[in-house]
């Protein structure tokens, strides 16, 4: 195993996602054509399907948490650009903190500040 590489999040309008991404990540897609849209962020792969079948729920029973150096600031972006609160920053051990919001499609987005993390690069 060599590490985590992409989280994918399957939407129902594929244009509009890749337009709320682009500003809740603050960077454009280096891939968009109408099957995939790809994200560069930090070295790691943010994906967008288009979901092919009607909306089914979407679980939280796995979480994808993306690295942040101000957790707050981030998380309330992501609410001003239309997320909803899934789980508010808080603690989960020493300097660790969490939160998870819903983007507009249900899809559960996670945050984490861990300064003790250091990504290994090959």
């Amino acid at each position: 195993m060599l590490g985590l590489r992409t989280t994918i999040y399957k939407v129902p309008d594929l244009e509009k996602a890749k337009a709320w991404y682009a500003k809740a990540f603050a960077t454009p897609p280096y891939f968009d054509e109408p099957f995939y849209v790809g994200f560069n962020i930090g070295g790691y792969e943010l994906g967008l399907l288009p979901e092919e079948k009607a909306k089914t729920e979407k679980g939280d029973n796995v979480l994808s948490y993306w690295g942040v150096t101000d957790i707050q600031k981030q998380y309330e972006n992501l609410l001003s650009l239309g997320a909803r609160e899934h789980e508010a920053p808080h603690g989960v051990g020493g300097p660790l903190q969490v939160a998870t919001v819903y983007d507009p499609w249900d899809n559960v987005i996670g945050l984490i500040f861990n300064p003790t993390f250091k990504a290994q690069r090959q």
